[in-house]
């Protein structure tokens, strides 16, 4: 791959922010740029370094006077919800079983996964999302026609096979002996190939018997490098059956924690409704509450207490994601919008500091794997957003008086969605536009 030199205003975090004024959480550059090479980031910081560091004659892709950030990142989503999205219903478990389960049943069929799998990714470069946490369908079918797409796009993503045994239509049940068998074929298969990371996957406890459970732990016990990913106390009725399923556990987290399926590397979904008891298992444990705003108004399972969770005696890991199909938006930046509305609700403020540290680091810390995704540094993987503040003639009328950079972030996550996405990098590679296009840009 031919090293290039891509030139805007560049913005990094380094950890956290506190406050709106807490400038050393981040770096930013009015003038930055960004030495690429083999898909990494090989040099980053003000263009003039950057430019008398790089190789004779490298090629330049002038993006000013854009916005480039890491690759946003997007920790909880379903594969095969693309098109239940604008599903009208009254909640969690009539939505599921109206709409959900009946599509995710054609998933069976591996030309339907490999058609929506390509809608899924070029989705997510349309709106500047270079990682996701997905889950695919029951079906090895999907798992294989995700992880494909994503080998073929270069994409660092994390996935499974969906594991379900009970509660469900029949075509989407399996056992726990085929779940077992399918999940390890798929990590064979799968994980480690290009970039790609597979996650254990038992959708929820609801749709799990207790032998099923015991495969989720038996695979994480062979395998605990990986992920793993299942929804808990989303939704007061789901809570309840979960409960009455499971009449030996404490409440809804100990059915996991009985399972051993909590850990650092372990994202739960939702986990609007945890009691302290439950706070504390999660905080002891490292595992993550993966707040999804749009979906949480959408289906009316609650406000996520982001505040309360993270300011904690014991604070709990917290990342942020879309929730499609549940979720209303593929956009990271219209995701953040309503999660401010949503904190805005129970009297908190998010900044927009916070907003782009949690679409970055933030989530790449959830995943553990800022190692390789969510900052600038070099040697990291080249996956970037350029964002254009002004992509939208309503937009650009506010840029107009927009005066600092914290003004240019607020506009981008109020305003903006994938119109704003100028382009998106995956490996170094523009993935949302031909690369003629963006030496025009």
């Amino acid at each position: 791959m031919t090293p290039a030199l891509i030139r805007g205003r560049t913005l990094s975090f380094n950890r956290a922010p506190q406050s709106i004024d807490d400038s050393a959480a981040y770096a930013y550059e009015s003038d930055g740029a960004l030495l690429i090479e083999n898909g990494l980031i090989k040099a980053a910081g003000t263009y003039t370094a950057v430019k008398a560091a790089a190789p004779e004659g490298v090629e330049e892709i002038d993006h000013r006077p854009h916005l480039i950030v890491p690759g946003l990142i997007d920790t909880h989503l379903h594969f095969p919800q693309m098109q239940v999205l604008a599903s009208y219903a009254a909640n969690l478990l009539e939505w599921l079983n109206t709409y959900t389960f009946p599509e995710e049943c054609r998933f069976v069929e591996t030309a339907h996964a490999e058609r929506i799998a390509g809608h899924f990714f070029d989705e997510m470069a349309r709106h500047g999302t270079t990682t996701a946490t997905a889950y695919c369908s029951v079906h090895k079918a999907s798992a294989d026609a995700f992880f494909a797409e994503s080998l073929r796009r270069g994409t660092c993503m994390v996935a499974g096979k969906v594991m379900m045994d009970r509660n469900a239509p029949q075509g989407l049940l399996d056992t726990p002996e085929t779940s077992y068998d399918e999940t390890r074929a798929v990590i064979a298969n799968w994980h480690g190939k290009g970039r790609n990371h597979v996650a254990i996957t038992p959708r929820f406890a609801i749709t799990s018997t207790p032998e099923q459970m015991e495969v989720a732990r038996s695979l994480l016990s062979e395998f605990p490098h990986l992920h793993v990913q299942t929804h808990l106390s989303e939704n007061r009725d789901e809570i309840a059956y979960t409960c009455e399923l499971f009449p030996e556990a404490q409440d809804y987290t100990d059915v996991y924690a009985r399972y051993d399926l909590l850990g650092r590397k372990s994202l739960f979904g939702h986990c609007i409704h945890l009691s302290e008891r439950e706070a504390d298992a999660m905080s002891e444990s490292g595992s993550v509450a993966v707040f999804c705003p749009t979906s949480n108004l959408f289906l009316g399972s609650g406000l996520f207490p982001l505040r309360v969770l993270t300011r904690r005696e014991k604070p709990v890991r917290v990342s942020v994601a879309t929730d499609i199909g549940g979720g209303t938006s593929y956009s990271m930046l219209k995701t953040l919008d309503e999660a401010y509305k949503i904190l805005q609700l129970q009297g908190e403020r998010l900044n927009p500091f916070e907003t782009f540290y949690m679409m970055t680091r933030g989530n790449a810390e959830a995943l553990s794997l800022t190692d390789r995704i969510g900052t600038l540094e070099p040697g990291t993987d080249a996956d970037l957003t350029v964002l254009n503040m002004a992509a939208t003639p309503p937009m650009a009328l506010r840029a107009e008086v927009v005066n600092s950079l914290a003004d240019e972030l607020f506009l981008l996550q109020t305003m903006g969605d994938d119109r704003a996405v100028a382009e998106t990098y995956v490996g170094g590679r523009p993935a949302k536009s031909p690369l003629d296009a963006i030496q025009a840009d």
